[in-house]
C-alpha cells in the first residue's frame, strides 16, 4: 500500500498500513441505527454492501457518516465497475471501495481511474461531505490526500480473475485483492457455497495470496464465523466476517432451537 500521512479517523488504513489484521462485517440491510450498533461491535471496519444488500443512494450516504462517526471505518461494495457508483460511493467520504468482478488488469485500471482525482485518475470533485468522514476540515484537504488514503480493493471471483492475477496485482493504485469465495467455488466448480477442501478453490486461494505478496498488495477473504476467522488472520490482512442478515438468522435459529427443544 502507499504510505499516508497518519489520520486517527483512519482506522482501516492505519491497521492495514502497520501490517496488522482487520476485521469488517458486511451489512446489507439499510439503516443508520442498525449501523451505529453494528459499528460498535468492535470491528475495523463495515463494508456496506451496495451489490447484494437493500441498500439505496441515499441509505449508503447515512450509513457511511454513521459507521464514520462511531470511529470504525466505512468501506462501499459498489454494484459494478460503473464510474458513476464509483464516484457516489467515494463522495459520502467511505474510506474505501470494494469493486465486484474485475477480471483483468484493464479492469483493475480502470477501477483506479475512476477513483483517482487527477494526475491519476479523473475523478470530478464537488462532494461537501467526503472532507467530514475523514476527519478533515475543508474539501480542498481532502482532495489534496484522497488518492493516498482511500483504499480501492478490487473483487477476485472468477476463473479469469485468478488466470490474470498477477497482472493485476501489479496495477498500481490497487491496495487490496479481496477473494469472493462463493463466487470463485461458483465459477470455478459450478457450486456454492465454497467447500473449503476442494482442491481447486484452496489451489485458486493459493495462488491469489501468492500475487498479492509477490507484489506487495494486501489481500481479503470472507469467512463465515470467528473461527474461520481466526485461521484465516495467518494468511490474510482483512478478513471480512460473515454479515448482519446471516448472524441475525443464526442467532435465533440456534435460541429457538433451544426454546423449543
Amino acid at each position: 500500500m502507499m504510505e499516508a500521512s497518519l489520520n486517527p479517523k483512519l482506522r482501516l488504513r492505519n491497521i492495514l498500513e502497520k501490517d496488522h489484521v482487520a476485521i469488517a462485517t458486511f451489512m446489507t440491510l439499510k439503516g443508520v441505527r442498525a449501523a451505529q450498533i453494528i459499528a460498535h461491535t468492535g470491528v475495523d471496519a463495515v463494508v456496506i454492501d451496495c451489490e447484494h444488500g437493500n441498500i439505496g443512494d441515499a441509505d449508503m450516504h447515512d450509513m457511511v457518516a454513521a459507521v464514520s462517526g462511531s470511529g470504525v471505518s466505512p468501506v462501499v461494495r459498489i454494484p459494478s465497475l460503473d464510474g458513476k457508483l464509483i464516484k457516489r460511493a467515494l463522495d459520502t467520504g467511505a474510506h474505501g471501495i470494494m469493486v465486484p468482478m474485475i477480471n483483468t488488469a484493464k479492469d483493475a485500471e480502470l477501477v483506479v481511474k475512476l477513483a483517482k482525482f487527477p494526475p491519476a485518475g479523473i475523478r470530478g470533485q464537488g462532494s461537501p461531505f467526503a472532507c467530514l468522514e475523514h476527519g478533515l476540515k475543508t474539501p480542498s484537504e481532502y482532495i489534496a490526500k484522497a488518492n493516498q488514503n482511500i483504499i480501492t480493493m478490487v473483487q477476485i471471483e472468477t476463473v479469469s480473475a485468478v488466470e490474470n492475477v498477477d497482472e493485476i496485482a501489479q496495477v498500481e493504485g490497487i491496495d487490496l485483492l479481496f477473494i469472493g469465495p462463493n463466487d470463485l467455488s461458483l465459477s470455478l466448480l459450478g457450486y456454492t457455497p465454497a467447500n473449503f477442501t476442494d482442491t481447486a478453490l484452496l489451489e485458486a486461494i493459493n495462488n491469489v495470496v501468492a500475487s498479492a505478496k509477490r507484489y506487495r498488495k494486501k489481500v481479503g477473504i470472507l469467512s463465515v464465523d470467528g473461527e474461520a476467522a481466526k485461521k484465516a488472520k495467518e494468511r490474510f490482512d482483512l478478513i471480512v466476517m460473515s454479515a448482519d442478515v446471516r448472524s441475525l438468522q443464526e442467532w435465533y435459529r440456534k435460541e429457538l432451537n433451544i426454546a423449543r427443544s
